[in-house]
């Protein structure tokens, strides 16, 4: 299984940015998928969660309303569009299976105030 994250950076705060992930190694298609967040030293933060045909995505409160998760599955990528970042954005994020779980190298996103 290989997830890999990228589309992280430093950004201000109110900005926005695009994050992917591309799967490899099982059937994505088949797979509810989640991004999920750690800032260093704390747990992991489950972020938002997708259907595996996309038809339903689910989000914490903290995210919702700025973030849009949404998939490809004719490419195995997940998505993440982050609007209106702030501060506490800050972590690295996840793409992954099972949100209580890191299962790849994440990608980080700082939003400076």
């Amino acid at each position: 299984v290989q997830l890999q994250a990228s589309g992280g950076g430093l950004v201000h705060s109110g900005g926005s940015l695009r994050l992917s992930c591309a799967a490899s190694g099982f059937a994505f298609g088949s797979y509810y998928m989640n991004w999920a967040r750690q800032v260093p030293g704390k747990d992991l933060e489950w972020v938002s969660s997708i259907f595996a045909d996309g038809s339903n995505t689910y989000y914490a409160d903290s995210v919702k309303g700025r973030f849009t998760i949404s998939r490809d599955n004719t490419k195995n990528t997940l998505y993440l569009e982050m609007s209106a970042l702030k501060p506490e954005d800050t972590a690295v994020y996840y793409c992954t299976r099972d949100p209580t779980k890191v299962e790849s190298q994440g990608t980080l996103v700082t939003v400076s105030s």
